[in-house]
C-alpha cells in the first residue's frame, strides 16, 4: 500500500469506496518536519499560550511514513488545543484517527473534532489516560458540555490506540479501539464543518492516519 502526505492527498484527491462513502486517509511526512502539516491550521479554544502542533519523527506511527503530527505545548488548564484540516467540510461522516498519549501532568490523551465551525463551536470526543475515561462533548459559544461518558477504560499511555466517530443527522456513535462505547443524540450543530484534532491543556499527544468519509443520511 502506498502512503501519501496530507498535501499530496489534497492535491490528487485520493479516495476509495467505503460502502456509500468515499474515505480519504491523511498521513504526514518529512517535508513538514518541525512545523504544522501542510493543509492544517492550528487553533485554540480559550486564552493562553499553547496549541503548538508539529510534524515529528516517530518510527512507530501506524502510517509507516516515520512521521506523525503532535501537539507539543504545555498550555494552561482551560485551553483546548486544536488543529483542523482546512479543506475539509462534512456534516454526516465517518472519522477515525490513531493517537498516542506522550505526556501531560494535568491532562493526557486527546481525540477528534468535527462539524467545526470555528474555535468556539464544534463536537469533540477524546480519551484521557489519567482519568481512564472516554467522552463526547459539544462546544458552543466557547462553552464545553459533556454529552456522554464511559469510565474505567484503562488504555496504556505511550501506545497507539484508535478513536472513531460515526455521526449521521443527530445520532453520534464513538468507538475506542474498535469498540462502540458512546451513543448519543444531539442537534446543536447541524451545518457541515471542518474535521481535526484536539487535546487539552498540557496534553502532548501524537496523531497519525486520520481518515474521513462523508456519509449519506440513512
Amino acid at each position: 500500500m502506498k502512503y501519501f502526505s496530507t498535501l499530496a492527498l489534497a492535491t490528487i484527491g485520493l479516495a476509495v469506496l467505503a460502502g456509500d462513502a468515499k474515505e480519504v486517509v491523511h498521513h504526514f511526512d518529512k517535508k513538514d518536519e518541525g512545523k504544522v502539516a501542510s493543509g492544517w491550521k492550528e487553533d485554540q479554544t480559550g486564552k493562553g499560550m499553547g496549541s503548538v502542533w508539529k510534524v515529528v519523527p516517530d518510527a512507530t506511527g501506524p502510517g509507516k511514513t516515520g512521521f506523525v503530527l503532535a501537539q507539543t505545548a504545555e498550555g494552561p488548564n482551560n485551553l483546548f488545543n486544536l488543529c483542523v484540516l482546512q479543506e475539509s467540510k462534512y456534516a454526516d461522516l465517518q472519522l477515525k484517527v490513531q493517537f498516542k498519549a506522550i505526556k501531560g501532568k494535568n491532562d493526557q490523551g486527546g481525540g477528534l473534532v468535527w462539524r467545526y465551525q470555528n474555535a468556539d463551536n464544534y463536537y469533540v470526543t477524546r480519551y484521557n489516560p489519567l482519568e481512564s475515561n472516554f467522552r463526547v462533548y459539544k462546544v458552543t459559544d466557547g462553552v464545553r458540555k459533556q454529552l456522554q461518558d464511559k469510565s474505567d477504560l484503562t488504555l496504556k499511555a505511550g501506545e497507539w490506540h484508535s478513536i472513531a466517530v460515526h455521526h449521521v443527522g443527530k445520532k453520534i456513535e464513538c468507538r475506542l479501539d474498535g469498540e462502540k462505547c458512546l451513543e448519543v443524540e444531539d442537534d446543536a450543530i447541524t451545518k457541515p464543518g471542518q474535521v481535526g484534532l484536539w487535546t487539552k491543556a498540557d496534553a502532548q499527544t501524537a496523531f497519525d492516519s486520520l481518515s474521513v468519509a462523508g456519509m449519506d443520511k440513512q
